[in-house]
């Protein structure tokens, strides 16, 4: 059961940031005067993603 809980996070995980870093990609190609900030906020959001992640996966070893 903790391999599948792990597996939902790390997975939750790839698509949140798969989809921030799509989202971003087309900001650029629209407006490439803001790269510089929109990279940044990218580059947050990614870092906030992967330590939900890593919370979720800290709480399913508690929890087994």
């Amino acid at each position: 059961m903790a391999i599948f809980g792990y597996a939902i996070c790390v997975l939750s995980a790839a698509l949140g940031i798969g989809l921030s870093a799509a989202t971003a990609m087309k900001s650029m190609a629209r407006q490439p005067e803001v790269q510089g900030r929109l990279f940044t906020v990218f580059i947050l959001a990614s870092a906030f993603i992967e330590a939900l992640a890593l919370i979720g996966f800290v709480v399913t070893l508690i929890v087994h």
